[in-house]
């Protein structure tokens, strides 16, 4: 195959993981990113505590596929750290995920793991969801029952999307993991870890190959007509927002975003977890404490408190039924571009899913082959 010239739009983990794919292929690709810095949402740096801040929130790269892992192995080291998260449920703090232990303090009870799967079996059976689940609510409530559901999930979905949970697609509910044993980590995956000096450092690494340059501060859609010229570019990969792309055609589609609040503590740890969850409490969601993700030592601590928004960076995909059904308009769309070979979208954001980083990484791999 004759070396093509390909077009990136973004430097995120999409755009970088395609870019040196597509590089070590052989081909020539030209990367613009319209931010002044590569990484996309997984941007971070050094704070003025002496540890790395993720600037759009946490960011835990966990996997099961070992071909992901090692192709991130390539551009990082990655540290052993395993993610455990605490919800701040009636004024105590709770492990999340549920398991064995969150019942047994929310309950005021001591039963062992082999009666958990029991437990929650009957609070399912005392509740009220249609089944199969057909939103949010249902889905969540067919797993835990309508107690648990009200203490942890509730309240917080209404705040993270500004919407009522009954209005929210069920495939929202599938990343909740329920735990039927002591197990606090959130994630069990086979590869879990932060990169050693951070995501912006990794993607750099991805990104630093002969074949590959980089454009900063170059938005898609102010020079589109220059990019877009017939003949300059054989492979096009988009990883922006979708309906952006075709100029909201068939309408414009719901992204959440966050806004955060970064400070700085004169004492080495705020909170027992990397993060915790306030899903009754206050108008934020979580509160995040680094140094715990990265292990790095430092008598000072860095904080992020996260206040969901319906303006800013886009975060989350909305999936409610009227973004689906634009989203499939969208997807015919794609899917004819697609098969024309010129042009591939990739990334949550082109996409319209929410992906974790690892499965991020799985598509472009998937696109590309």
């Amino acid at each position: 195959m004759a070396m093509r010239k390909c077009l990136i739009i973004g430097a995120g983990l999409a755009g970088a993981t395609a870019a040196r794919l597509l590089a070590e292929k052989g081909d020539t690709v030209h990367v613009i990113e319209k931010q002044p810095h590569v990484g996309g949402n997984c941007y971070d740096g050094m704070s003025q505590a002496g540890v790395i801040i993720h600037k759009y929130g946490p960011h835990i790269f966990h996997t099961n596929m070992t071909e992901v892992w090692d192709f991130c192995q390539r551009f990082a080291d990655f540290n052993f750290y395993q993610h455990r998260v605490m919800s701040y449920v009636d004024g105590q703090l709770l492990p999340f995920p549920i398991n064995r232990d969150t019942i047994c303090q929310l309950f005021g009870i001591d039963i062992g793991i082999r009666e958990i799967e029991g437990f929650l079996a009957d609070e399912v059976a005392r509740s009220t969801y249609k089944n199969p689940p057909e939103n949010f609510r249902d889905a969540v409530i067919s797993q835990v029952g309508t107690y648990l559901y009200e203490k942890f999930f509730h309240n917080y979905t209404r705040k993270q999307w500004a919407a009522e949970p009954e209005s929210l697609s069920a495939e929202i509910a599938g990343r909740i993991p329920i735990r039927y044993n002591r197990d606090n980590r959130y994630f069990t995956d086979l590869y879990q870890g932060l990169p050693i000096g951070g995501y912006t450092h990794m993607i750099k690494n991805m990104l630093d190959h002969p074949s590959i340059t980089l454009e900063l501060n170059a938005d898609y859609f102010l020079a589109r007509s220059e990019y877009d010229k017939p003949g300059k570019y054989d492979l096009k990969v988009y990883t922006g927002k979708l309906d952006s792309y075709f100029d909201e055609a068939y309408g414009r589609l719901d992204y959440r975003s966050v806004k955060f609040d970064f400070r700085y503590l004169d004492q080495k740890q705020f909170q027992p977890a990397a993060v915790v969850n306030y899903p009754n409490d206050y108008a934020f969601t979580r509160i995040t404490e680094f140094k715990h993700m990265t292990n790095e030592q430092s008598d000072k601590t860095a904080l992020c408190i996260e206040y969901p928004s319906a303006d800013g960076v886009p975060s989350y995909v909305v999936l409610n039924q009227e973004n689906i059904g634009k989203r499939q308009a969208y997807f015919d769309h794609v899917h004819d571009l697609e098969e024309q070979g010129g042009t591939l979208f990739v990334g949550r954001l082109a996409e319209y899913r929410y992906y974790n980083m690892d499965q991020v990484i799985a598509s472009v791999m998937k696109k590309l082959k």
